[in-house]
């Protein structure tokens, strides 16, 4: 099976089994990051407003907020592109970006802890995105940046197929723990 065949089955059983999970878990996955993964007090942290389906970012949106972090989220740019990331406030103005995103007209970051989306994860730190590459293309261009997967633990998988340009996570957090790898 070609790795693009393999990442699509992959797709096809992560969207599976997320669809049964609960969106509201994301005030235990926000606790857990909190207890066992928070970022230094001076980080600049890039978050994500979550899609439909996708665990709830909006409580570790709240706690950063309520923490005083700097915290921007990402403008998905063309195809091919890698993310920029805006300054974000509660309150704010969102505006509709590209694949269905959200992000503010704030002033431009660049984070050095960002949590990342995903469709599916590893016990080796492997992420599956949706396929247009544009966390990968970011996350190469901050290679000093702690990346932290969020996502439900039924969207772990026994091996994500991975090739050369995708770039592993420092650690995953959802709703039952943070594991590092």
């Amino acid at each position: 099976m070609s790795m693009e065949a393999a990442k699509a089955a992959a797709r096809q059983t992560a969207l599976a089994r997320r669809a049964l999970c609960n969106p509201a878990l994301g005030e235990a996955m926000a606790a857990n990051i909190l207890a066992y993964c928070p970022p230094a007090s001076s980080a600049i942290v890039a978050a994500f407003i979550s899609l439909p389906g996708e665990i709830s970012t909006a409580p570790i949106l709240a706690a950063l907020h309520e923490k005083n972090f700097d915290i921007c989220l990402p403008v998905t740019p063309r195809r091919g592109e890698p993310l920029t990331f805006r300054q974000w406030r509660p309150g704010d103005v969102m505006v509709a970006g590209r694949m269905g995103t959200q992000h503010t007209e704030g002033a431009e970051m660049v984070p050095d802890f960002i949590l990342v989306p995903l469709l599916a994860f590893d016990r080796f730190g492997n992420r599956l995105g949706y396929g247009a590459g544009y966390y990968d293309r970011t996350l190469t261009q901050l290679p000093n940046a702690y990346r932290l997967g969020c996502a439900f633990a039924a969207q772990e998988l026994d091996d994500v197929p991975a090739g050369p340009n995708d770039v592993r996570l420092h650690a995953i957090a959802t709703e039952r723990e943070v594991r590092r790898f």
